[in-house]
């Protein structure tokens, strides 16, 4: 492998070019009206975050190292440097498995793009709904195409996609938050790019896990921030031949689609596959608990009668979730299938109420845990990253029986997305358990209006704990 310096940036420098030149006007109106319902979600879910143990920790943790004051964490009454607040609600919004992700990139989106962006808005107080609006869909735009590049090879491979893309889409909300121009763009995506890590062992327990997406939203701040300054970063982040991001994670030269990460700018918008979740677990489970739901319409039927449940799925399916259950708090089993499933046979949910601290070693639970399996279906995995959530759920009952569900995607994905009426129910769920039923109905308000606003800062004044 050569190890000279190479100059092509025609990516990372296309990149820039749609960002730095993006405008309100060119967005189309759905999605606009899509982009509005993402950032109110994540906002719900980075408010419940904040009274969570890990986060908590952090709070106090960073404020006892840093007496900046600039910033607004969200869903309490104190205040971070923006690149510690950043950290910290990032982390909050990724804080209980129940924010959005975009499925073919592997990523979710709000937990690092709206803590960078917002953060400046606190900085540089003036910025437009409008302003805002077109910022947010920059930084929505650019980390799914880096994850389309990357394919589920990435995260087969151990790295936490969400930490490790996520840099570019913060990095990109943050520079056209700022106003950078093409050049300065660039040099944002190079520095946050060079910042990329976040394993997934982390899924087996580790606090740390939630705090991916906050770090990589601090990193794509610090890029944004210095590149304005005048520090430079890698020019050609993404295609370089030696140490480039896509050759370095995928270790090759060929195990990634350059193309893919331009691909229909301003006419693709990849926005609009970001999906939903309305279970707290990790998006891969949800197809299945959907399956069991469709067929618990037809057959009512509980964890008692079930002998055995086989789950078909994908290789990233099996290896990321399929896992055999143990104790190792509340990550693990937001993350592990095994558990997820039979918490919904004996519970009838998986939502916030169903994963509590006493319930992680519940041994009905790990006993229906040991009798659910999942296997790779390698038709499955040979369908490609689109469908890396399908599944085939065979549901053996204790009578000799079976029943048999196939779901590609499930509610609240790209494919049927969920109504305006669920996403604002679901945000005034998890928001009115922090911040008093006044205060919700108003940043709901201001969120969803968020092209009349004059200065965005109202936003993170709303989230404050009075």
């Amino acid at each position: 492998m050569s190890h000279e310096a190479t100059t092509d940036n025609r990516y990372t420098r296309g990149i820039a070019e749609f960002v730095s030149s993006l405008r309100y006007e060119a967005i189309p109106p759905e999605v606009l009206a899509r982009i509005k319902l993402l950032i109110l979600d994540s906002l719900g879910c980075a408010i419940y975050g904040a009274d969570l143990e890990w986060s908590r920790i952090l709070q106090a943790t960073l404020s006892n190292v840093d007496a900046t004051r600039a910033c607004t964490v969200w869903g309490t009454n104190q205040r971070l440097s923006a690149p510690h607040a950043a950290l910290v609600n990032g982390t909050q919004v990724q804080g209980f498995e129940l924010d959005d992700v975009h499925r073919q990139g592997v990523l979710h989106v709000g937990a690092v793009v709206l803590p960078a962006l917002i953060a400046i808005t606190e900085l540089r107080p003036g910025m437009s709904g409008r302003e805002f609006l077109t910022a947010a869909v920059a930084g929505y735009e650019i980390g799914p195409r880096v994850g389309i590049c990357m394919g589920p090879e990435h995260i087969a491979q151990g790295w936490h996609s969400g930490a490790t893309l996520g840099v570019f889409s913060a990095a990109a909300g943050a520079a056209r938050g700022l106003k950078l121009d093409v050049e300065k763009t660039v040099h944002a995506l190079g520095i946050a790019g060079t910042q990329a890590a976040g394993l997934m062992a982390a899924q087996y327990g580790a606090m740390v896990k939630r705090m991916h997406a906050g770090r990589s939203s601090q990193s794509g701040l610090y890029g944004a921030l210095l590149a304005e300054a005048g520090f430079t970063g890698i020019v050609n982040v993404l295609e370089s031949e030696y140490g480039g991001f896509c050759t370095t994670f995928s270790r090759s030269q060929d195990r990634f689609k350059l193309d893919e990460l331009t691909a229909g700018l301003g006419s693709v918008w990849q926005t609009m596959g970001v999906a939903l979740k309305f279970y707290a677990c990790v998006g891969t489970n949800h197809t299945t608990l959907d399956a069991i739901r469709d067929m618990q319409r037809n057959r009512s039927f509980g964890a008692g009668d079930v002998a055995k449940i086989i789950v078909h799925g994908s290789q990233v399916t099996a290896s990321h979730v399929g896992w055999k259950y143990v104790p190792q708090g509340l990550t693990s089993a937001q993350l592990n299938m095994p558990y997820c499933v039979a918490t919904f046979l004996l519970e009838g949910d998986c939502f916030v109420d169903q994963f509590t601290e006493d319930k992680v070693a519940d041994p009905a639970r790990m006993a229906l845990a040991d009798r659910i399996e999942v296997r790779h279906d390698p038709q499955i995995t040979a369908r490609g990253s689109k469908f890396r959530h399908s599944v085939r759920v065979e549901v053996h009952f204790t009578d000799g029986t079976m029943m048999v569900r196939s779901v590609e995607a499930p509610r609240g994905s790209e494919k049927n997305f969920a109504s305006a009426a669920e996403v604002v129910g679901k945000f005034e769920k998890l928001a009115v358990q922090v911040l008093p039923r006044p205060q919700v109905e108003q940043l709901r308000d201001a969120t969803l209006g968020l092209e009349k606003l004059t200065d965005v800062t109202q936003l993170a004044r709303l989230m404050a704990m009075s």
